[in-house]
C-alpha cells in the first residue's frame, strides 16, 4: 500500500484547545481558564515548549492512582497509540500525559482512570493541534518531509519510528570554517519527528528549541538519539548534551566539560549510568608544537553530575597518519561536505592541508571520524565506528583488542585486524579488501557498529571505498546492513548476515545511516539515510527498512522519506515506546 502524507506548515498564533461535543462540558476550571472537558483540569497542549504534539490533561486538584490512555488513528486507515500510565508519571506531570497527538486536527483521547478513592471513570477529550510549525530557506520542495509508506506487515502495525532528519547538504564555497569540527554544523529547521505506520507525523520537536546563532551553546546538529529504559530520549549537539522526556520535560541540558568541544553524531549511556560523548579537544598539542582543535577524534565518559570520568584520544591510540582509506573515497560526499562536482573522484590529501573539518591525516583534521560508540560491559571496552578507519574494540587501558576493517595499512597494529572465516571457521581467501569466493566483506566508511542481544557485531556498510576503490560508474555502489560473530580468543571474523546489496543504487547512502538489532521482534531497523542524496534537482529519498533478521530479510516496514530539498542527508532512525515513557 502507498500512503503520501503532505503537511501543510504556517506560523500562526497561540496554541488553543478545541470544547468537546463528546465529554461533559461546563465544569469550572481549576486554573481560571475556559470550561474543562471532564471530571480533571484542562488540556495543556505542548506543556513543556518543545513538542507541540503532546500535552498533559490536568488533575484539577485530583488524585489518580493509574490512568490509560489511547489516542484515537484519524479516518478510517488511522493508527490509534495506546499505552498505560503509571502513577510516578501521572505525580511528574501533575496530569495524564497525552502522547502521539495529529498536527493540524481535531485529535479524540479516549482516557480512562483510578481515583485514589478506587472510583474508575472513563472520558474522551477533543484536542485541537496546530499545523507544523516549521522554517522555509532557499531551494526547498515542500514544507516538511513526507513519509510514503511502502510495506506494513501484520504485527507491526503499532510501529512508531523517530526520525533523526535535520541536515544539511550543499553548502557556500566561500563558507569561512572556524578551526574545529561542528562549530559550522548549524542547520536549521530541525527535522525530528515520529511518524506511525501510515505515514503520519504523531510528535515533533519545535525547531525553534534547540537553534541560536549568536550562541556557542546552542550551535550544532542534533545528533545521537536513543531511547532509555525509562523512556527518556538523549541527544546531543554542538557544546551541549539533553536528557528530555516525550512530553518535552528536560531532565537535564548540560554544556560539554571545558576544553571539549563539537560533538555530533554520538552519545549513550552505559550500564555504569555515565554517559559517553563523542566530541573533539581544544588546544590540542600536536608533537610538532603547535596547538589546534581536533575533529571528531576524542570519547569522553561523564557521570551523572558532569565530571569526566574518562577519556580516549584515538590520537594516541590509533596510526592518525593512515590514509589507504581515506585516498580512496569520493571526494562529493565525505560526512556532510557534499559537493556535487566532485562525484567519482577520489580524495587527494595534503599533508600540509589547512586545519579543520576537511579530510586528512593527523590532529586537527578528519583523520578517525568517529560516528558511534558501543559499551561492551563484559570487558569494559568501547567499540568504535570510525568512518575513514574501520571498526575498533579499545580497552579502558587504551589498547587495542581488535580492528573490523581491510587489511591494509595498520603497521604496528596489523596482528589486531580479524581474520575472516566460513561457518566452518576456515580461512577465507583475502586480499586488499577482497575476500575471494566467498560473500564475506568488510564494512566501508560505515556507521553504529553496535552490539546486539545475540552476541554479534551489526554496521550499516555505507560502502563507499569498497575493496579500496571507486567502482567504474558512481550508481555500481550499494549499502547494506551486516552482521558479525567475533571470536576474540581466535581472533576472526565470521559474516553471518546482511541485506542491502540487493537493492543497488537506489538504497544508497554514501553517509550517515543506522542499524539496530530488536530482540523481540528478531528484525533489523535499517535507515538509509543519504539514499537520493545525488538526485538533484529532485529531492533526496531516504528509507526506513525493518527487516526480518533471519535468512528470510522478510521486510516487515518499509517507509520512503521524501526530503524537503535536494542534496539533504537525513542521519539516524530508532523504535519509540511509549510504553516505557509512561
Amino acid at each position: 500500500m502507498k500512503h503520501t502524507k503532505t503537511l501543510t506548515a504556517i506560523v500562526v498564533g497561540a496554541l488553543m484547545i478545541a470544547p468537546a461535543a463528546m465529554a461533559k462540558v461546563g465544569i469550572k476550571s481549576s486554573t481560571g481558564g475556559p470550561p474543562t472537558q471532564g471530571a480533571l483540569g484542562n488540556v495543556v497542549i505542548d506543556p513543556y515548549g518543545i513538542a507541540p504534539l503532546a500535552a498533559v490533561i490536568d488533575l484539577g486538584g485530583r488524585k489518580l492512582v493509574d490512568a490509560k490512555v489511547t489516542v484515537k488513528g484519524k479516518g478510517k486507515k488511522g493508527r490509534d497509540i495506546s499505552y498505560d500510565v503509571r502513577r510516578q508519571s501521572i505525580l511528574t506531570h501533575n496530569g495524564i500525559p497525552v502522547f502521539g497527538l495529529y498536527p493540524n486536527h481535531r485529535n479524540s483521547v479516549e482516557v480512562s482512570y483510578t481515583l485514589e478513592s478506587g472510583e474508575k471513570k472513563q472520558e474522551t477529550y477533543a484536542v485541537q493541534t496546530q499545523p507544523i510549525f516549521t522554517q522555509a530557506f532557499d531551494g526547498m520542495q515542500r514544507p516538511y518531509p513526507e513519509n510514503e509508506v511502502k510495506t506494513v506487515k501484520k504485527g507491526f502495525e503499532d510501529r512508531l519510528y523517530l526520525v533523526n532528519a535535520s541536515h544539511r547538504g550543499t553548502e557556500s564555497k566561500n563558507l569561512i570554517r572556524p578551526n574545529g569540527g561542528a562549530y559550522e554544523w548549524n542547520s536549521h529547521p530541525n527535522y525530528q519527528y515520529i511518524t506511525d505506520t501510515q505515514g503520519d507525523v504523531r510528535w515533533y520537536l519545535s525547531p525553534f528549541s534547540f537553534v541560536g546563532d549568536e550562541q556557542l551553546g546552542k550551535r550544532g546538529v542534533l545528533m545521537g538519539y536513543h531511547q532509555m529504559d525509562n523512556g527518556d530520549l538523549i541527544v546531543a549537539k554542538g557544546q551541549s548534551y539533553y536528557r528530555f522526556d516525550l512530553m518535552g520535560r528536560k531532565v537535564f541540558e548540560n554544556r560539554l566539560p571545558r576544553g571539549y568541544i563539537d560533538h555530533s553524531h554520538e552519545i549513550i549511556r552505559t550500564v555504569n549510568d555515565t554517559y559517553m560523548i563523542r566530541v573533539a579537544k581544544k588546544n590540542y598539542l600536536r608533537p610538532d608544537g603547535q596547538f589546534v582543535s581536533t575533529v571528531r577524534d576524542h570519547i569522553i565518559e561523564i557521570d551523572e553530575f558532569g565530571q569526566v570520568v574518562e577519556e580516549w584520544d584515538l590520537n594516541s591510540i590509533l596510526d592518525y597518519n593512515r590514509s589507504d582509506l581515506l585516498t580512496v573515497l569520493d571526494s562529493s560526499a565525505v560526512c556532510l561536505n557534499i559537493d556535487m562536482d566532485k562525484m567519482g573522484q577520489k580524495v587527494e590529501i595534503e599533508p600540509d592541508a589547512p586545519f579543520g573539518d576537511s579530510v586528512g591525516v593527523a590532529p586537527g583534521r578528519n583523520w578517525a571520524h568517529v560516528n558511534s560508540i558501543a559499551y561492551d560491559d563484559k570487558d569494559d571496552s568501547i567499540i568504535l565506528s570510525l568512518r575513514h578507519q574501520g571498526t575498533v574494540k579499545i580497552g579502558r587501558d587504551k589498547e587495542v583488542k581488535w580492528i573490523l576493517a581491510g587489511n591494509l595499512g595498520w603497521g604496528d597494529l596489523e596482528d589486531k585486524v580479524l581474520t575472516p572465516v566460513d561457518s566452518k571457521g576456515r580461512k577465507l581467501d583475502c586480499h586488499a579488501g577482497v575476500c575471494n569466493n566467498s560473500d564475506f566483506d568488510w564494512p566501508w566508511t560505515q556507521h553504529t557498529s553496535w552490539l546486539t542481544s545475540r552476541g554479534t557485531v551489526i554496521s550499516f556498510d555505507n560502502g563507499d571505498g569498497r575493496a579500496f576503490d571507486q567502482p567504474a560508474m558512481p550508481n555500481m555502489k550499494y549499502s547494506r546492513g551486516v552482521e558479525y560473530k567475533i571470536d576474540e580468543n581466535k581472533m576472526t571474523v565470521e559474516q553471518v548476515w546482511e541485506y542491502g546489496k540487493e537493492r543497488g543504487y537506489e538504497w544508497y547512502s554514501p553517509v550517515t545511516s543506522s542499524i539496530r538489532y530488536h530482540e523481540d521482534t528478531n528484525t533489523m531497523v535499517m535507515f538509509s539515510g543519504s539514499a537520493g542524496l545525488f538526485n538533484a534537482p529532485e529531492v533526496s529519498t531516504p528509507w526506513i527498512t525493518e527487516v526480518a533478521a533471519d535468512d528470510s530479510k522478510e521486510v516487515k516496514v518499509e517507509i520512503k522519506i521524501h526530503h524537503v530539498a535536494p542534496s539533504l542527508a537525513a542521519y539516524r532512525t530508532l523504535v519509540i515506546d511509549p510504553d516505557k515513557a509512561f
